[in-house]
């Protein structure tokens, strides 16, 4: 294992990611329904301020300014064609950034989905999916990314089109999934089935995992589903800073630096390598989340009833495995992307 990310697992117990990108994004003006990735040509001072704030809080890992970057999203805005190229940049500014700080940190090139169904309910093909993951990894590749980053998908087809790519590519690559639907993804996977998937690529990713989803709660219990099958392969924790609400037309995270902090120490117990935010996690979430893995020991797993005591009920009452029947339950809320 030669590249950054896997010489850090060799010789740490634990590594922290990086926190929300849109959310901060918006936070320096970027609108609703702009490409955020457009941003790496028009505004590099704001991208490379945004890995800053990972890096100044402790982080390891921060993920480049392009989960939106694939020519099938950027088809949106009318600029497929650039999709090469917007990676290419975000992942150069990450480099400059990472490279001035003094210590190793991880320029992860972010992958998100095409934000198409797969065949044969949708229309983007096995072969099509490849090329576009292919494009914009070489794009992330050449900007100087140390791995890339896979995140946010629910279809097991669209995970495994992008192992391919990314091994045409030759990258090593993380790869997560998000969780939201009663415990599994979008498209019906389980915490045990992402496990079983992943073993059987050509092509596994160096750690595997979950972010967004509905909430820190939701995504522990992931954890600690992955964390059942046995594997050693180090799992990704990606979790929201709370729960979004609407209101005065803008999306608010409810939880706290502090909620994070348990979050994160508790991911780690779970069996958690690699701990980050989603969604609403800001650079104070992100400092108080260093601040907890530095200075608290390690624990026992915790139990679910732990999980919800500290951090609040789940958003439902199974994750799809079947073992946590009769869990705390919260309300469940109507949820804004």
């Amino acid at each position: 294992m030669t590249n950054a990310l896997s010489r850090l697992l060799e010789t740490r117990d634990w590594l922290m990611a990086d926190g929300a990108t849109g959310t901060n994004l918006f936070n320096m003006g970027l609108s609703s329904g702009d490409a955020p990735e457009m941003w790496n040509e028009e505004h590099p001072d704001r991208i490379k301020k945004l890995y800053k704030f990972a890096v100044d809080s402790g982080s390891d890992i921060f993920l480049t300014n392009s989960f939106g970057g694939n020519a099938s999203r950027l088809k949106l805005h009318g600029a497929e064609k650039r999709a090469g190229e917007l990676s290419r940049i975000s992942a150069e500014l990450g480099r400059e950034v990472a490279d001035a700080s003094g210590r190793t940190v991880v320029v992860a090139g972010s992958v998100g989905p095409t934000g198409e169904i797969m065949a044969p309910m949708g229309p983007m093909t096995h072969e099509l999916a490849v090329e576009i993951f292919h494009q914009q990894a070489e794009g992330l590749k050449e900007g100087g990314a140390d791995v890339l980053w896979l995140e946010t998908i629910s279809a097991p087809e669209e995970y495994r089109a992008a192992a391919e790519a990314f091994k045409l590519a030759d990258m090593p690559w993380c790869g997560t999934m998000s969780f939201d639907t009663a415990g599994r993804t979008m498209m019906g996977l389980t915490s045990e089935s992402m496990v079983k998937m992943v073993e059987k690529l050509e092509n596994p990713p160096i750690a595997y995992g979950a972010n967004c989803g509905v909430g820190a709660s939701d995504l522990l219990r992931t954890v600690l589903g992955f964390s059942a099958q046995g594997v050693d392969r180090p799992i990704i924790a990606k979790g929201n800073a709370g729960i979004p609400k609407y209101e005065d037309g803008h999306i608010h995270y409810n939880g706290t630096p502090e909620l994070m902090a348990e979050y994160a120490v508790m991911a780690r117990d779970c069996g958690a390598t690699v701990i980050g935010g989603c969604c609403g996690t800001m650079a104070e979430h992100l400092e108080k989340m260093h601040e907890a893995l530095e200075t608290r020991p390690r624990g026992p797993r915790p139990t679910l009833e732990e999980i919800t005591e500290k951090l609040g009920g789940f958003s439902s009452a199974s994750d799809g495995t079947g073992d946590d029947a009769g869990a705390p339950v919260r309300p469940r809320r109507r949820r804004r992307g």
